[in-house]
């Protein structure tokens, strides 16, 4: 959008399209006094996920504006119905008050959720590991690795060829899978309601994952770990070293070691 369309929104609007702009891939929840909303094409997929009603209020930009919202107290119950179904949710905060804003109150987003991400104990799934899973193809197979960030746990693997990478997939079943963005899961591979995230292919570097997992770790080498042959798992390691950056917006988890299973 440019900046001459983005002059025709409300002022309201163009603070919402700014946050949205940066999490395009995400729904985005946009705090407003007691709710939190979500507009355009997020309303329209909130509404049919949660089961909320879609309405339209007001004008921006000379068209009418799609909404759905969710009240502030039952954010976590709704949370917990966008994750098991694969979504993530980046959640856009007032940072001033209302009472002292000249004009607009500031707003930022201060939380990212993902479905392999969560931690929260009233988010977790309590049937199982909540597990986020990063995949590095190369010519030799097929680099793992997997962490169940609210247990501290850090693992990794390699399999020779897609129908070993379905078994691993089959066993482990991930809530979030990250993938090369030229990579597609092989069908027979695919999890049940698992988040699929498509990500930078230099993020699957087998020496950048590498050297991520050194400086994680404050180690000179990786021998100590048993996997410093396992390039490809590497490589997938630093992607989600990458991704959890991306998405903890404080701090990254506490990995107390890395190990091959």
């Amino acid at each position: 959008m440019t900046a001459d369309e983005l002059q025709r929104h409300t002022p309201l609007m163009r603070q919402y399209l700014a946050a949205k702009a940066a999490y395009p891939d995400v729904l985005l929840l946009f705090r407003m006094g007691d709710f939190y909303e979500l507009f355009h094409d997020d309303a329209r997929k909130a509404a049919r996920l949660l089961d909320i009603t879609l309405t339209q209020r007001g004008q921006s930009a000379g068209a009418p504006i799609p909404m759905a919202g969710v009240p502030v107290h039952a954010l976590e119950n709704y949370l917990a119905k966008l994750l098991r179904q694969g979504e993530s949710v980046a959640i856009c905060e007032q940072i001033g008050d209302p009472a002292l804003a000249k004009g607009l109150v500031e707003r930022k987003v201060v939380r990212v959720v993902t479905p392999g991400t969560v931690s929260d104990e009233a988010l977790l799934d309590q049937r199982r590991d909540t597990l986020l899973l990063a995949i590095a193809p190369g010519k030799s197979g097929f680099g793992l690795a997997w962490a169940d960030v609210a247990a501290g746990r850090l693992r990794v693997n390699e399999v020779a060829d897609a129908q070993a990478l379905a078994a691993e997939l089959a066993r482990l079943q991930p809530a979030e899978i990250l993938l090369p963005e030229d990579f597609p899961l092989p069908a027979e591979a695919r999890v049940e309601a698992a988040g699929l995230r498509q990500r930078p292919p230099w993020h699957f570097d087998s020496s950048s994952g590498r050297d991520a997992l050194l400086r994680f770790f404050s180690v000179r080498d990786l021998s100590g770990f048993g996997c410093e042959a396992l390039s490809l798992a590497l490589g997938a390691a630093g992607a989600l070293l990458a991704y959890l950056d991306d998405t903890q917006r404080t701090q990254l988890p506490h990995f107390a070691a890395l190990a091959q299973e």
